[in-house]
């Protein structure tokens, strides 16, 4: 895959605004999370569980948390 400079350049300047630049006094024990840091955390864990549910789909059927699948159109599921 390659990327475009222009495509990389606003990659680079919208993760730029994340970044959390500490203030040269404050004590580095009581600073906050960084926002990217917390921004990938969030991510990391929505998929995280979206790959739980999808191993355990089988299970979740069978209690009836998920919906039936036979009442879905096979043009729209997945390989």
């Amino acid at each position: 895959m390659q990327v475009h400079p222009k495509t990389y350049l606003q990659l680079i300047s919208r993760l730029w605004h994340f970044r959390a630049s500490p203030p040269r006094d404050r004590d580095p024990g009581s600073q906050g999370a960084s926002p990217l840091l917390v921004y990938i955390a969030i991510v990391l864990a929505l998929l995280l569980a979206v790959l739980e549910v999808d191993i355990h789909s089988a299970r979740l059927q069978s209690l009836g948390l998920l919906g039936d699948p036979i009442g879905i159109n096979p043009i729209f599921m997945g390989p």
